[in-house]
């Protein structure tokens, strides 16, 4: 449930998750500027224009936001402490704009960042990365050269065309974002598929069909419950080739949820998780008319603003309570514990993304000192994925947190997905 761009990851000592979130931030923003100072002008072949059609999916605009050479990919992935040996061309990104639908089913837009390698083969398999919780819309992949590009940059240079969707509510798309409704999230990320088809073949490097899916935190569920939906047949042009993702929270009810009460999960995190999530969530489930029923003062007077997509990651944690004890009133903590009803109905409904079969191969990628999302998730979706009869296995990274996690995971991905191809 922790953003690969809202990464400020994750130590189990308050001070150090800071410090980290404010060195790894400082690293990308100099990256950006670094980039932005040797290639800066865009792609004028991609102008932004309009486009035809209604439909789920349909391309409504085309930005360029990035034109990249491989040196500067190198510069730029090693600069968030991820390994470079995957990378073997330059890469060009594009900002698309699309229709999909909201979790109530009523059309809507949403953005997204496609990159296209500039080398390689003409037709391009096409990688679906879907990134990691965050708080701050900006820093969205269409929106910000930050952390959250860096699968997309990693995938395309290794000669893959990649969508990442932004999902609703994040980068230029309306409205608050849904965080971890997994339909919708999926929604936008099959209907970011459709929208990169049309826009890759417009500009000259059509994409063949076969999709690998990978994704990080928040995004490692979304990847698994697209693969699911890919393989169900939710689109006759898109089949699914291999699955990836990266220290996915598959089990909130048996595994997540638990960890905020036991330790597992680390404090400042589980807060940050919970109280989006609460806020999310009850504009879909309904568990309370007024925050104060849930959180305790002076917290209950302004969560919901700071979930409103304009706060950085360090003002929504300092706004809040040091622990979730502290943040929850006392019977609401109670209920957290033992859910039932609402709050029940709303674990359960993120947590089947592992009940089927795969008939592709799947990775599930860990880290035995994630305090964000403990293994555990990685080894209940396994388990229920065996139990369907998949071929998986889950790469232990053994002891890192949450970001090294998808920083060892990242690169090894690129070169399972080179295996398989």
């Amino acid at each position: 449930m922790r953003s690969v761009c809202g990464m400020s990851d994750e130590t189990r000592k308050s001070q150090e998750i800071h410090t980290s979130w404010r060195t790894r931030r400082g690293l990308a923003g100099a990256a950006a500027l670094l980039l932005a100072g040797l290639a800066a002008a865009p792609v004028a072949a991609a102008a932004e224009r309009p486009h035809g059609g209604d439909r789920r999916g349909s391309l409504i605009s085309v930005t360029p936001v990035a034109d990249r050479d491989a040196a500067q990919v190198r510069s730029f992935v090693a600069g968030q402490g991820v390994a470079t040996d995957p990378v073997r061309y330059g890469v060009r990104a594009y900002r698309l704009t699309y229709r999909t639908v909201d979790p109530q089913g009523s059309p809507t837009t949403a953005t997204g960042l496609l990159t296209l390698p500039k080398g390689g083969a003409h037709r391009l398999d096409l990688v679906s990365d879907t990134h990691g919780t965050m708080v701050k819309r900006d820093y969205a992949p269409s929106a910000s050269e930050d952390t959250a590009r860096v699968p997309s940059y990693l995938n395309a240079s290794a000669g893959r065309a990649v969508a990442a969707p932004d999902y609703l509510g994040l980068g230029e798309g309306p409205g608050p974002h849904p965080y971890m409704d997994t339909r919708s999230s999926v929604t936008a990320s099959l209907d970011m598929l459709r929208a990169a088809r049309t826009a890759a073949a417009r500009l000259g490097r059509p994409v063949t069909g076969d999709v690998y899916a990978t994704g990080f935190s928040q995004g490692g569920q979304v990847a698994m419950a697209l693969g699911k939906a890919l393989e169900s047949g939710a689109d006759q042009h898109f089949r699914l080739k291999a699955l990836a993702p990266i220290s996915g929270p598959y089990d909130l009810q048996g595994q997540e949820v638990p960890a905020l009460f036991d330790g597992r999960v680390n404090d400042i995190s589980g807060v940050m998780y919970i109280s989006y999530w609460l806020v999310a969530q009850n504009r879909l489930h309904h568990f309370y008319d007024d925050p104060a029923e849930v959180f305790r003062a002076p917290y209950a007077s302004r969560v919901e603003s700071l979930f409103d997509g304009s706060h950085e990651e360090d003002e929504v944690v300092e706004g809040l309570a040091p622990n979730v004890r502290q943040l929850l009133t006392p019977g609401f903590y109670e209920r957290l514990e033992h859910p039932t009803g609402p709050l029940l109905a709303a674990m359960r409904a993120a947590d089947h993304t592992c009940d089927w079969k795969p008939d592709v191969p799947v990775r599930l990628y860990a880290g035995d000192d994630d305090t964000d999302v403990p293994i555990g998730n990685a080894r209940t979706c396994e388990r229920t994925l065996a139990g369907f009869g998949a071929r998986v296995r889950i790469v232990d990274q053994g002891a890192v947190d949450h970001f090294g996690s998808f920083a060892a995971s990242a690169p090894q991905v690129v070169r399972f997905f080179d295996r398989v191809g």
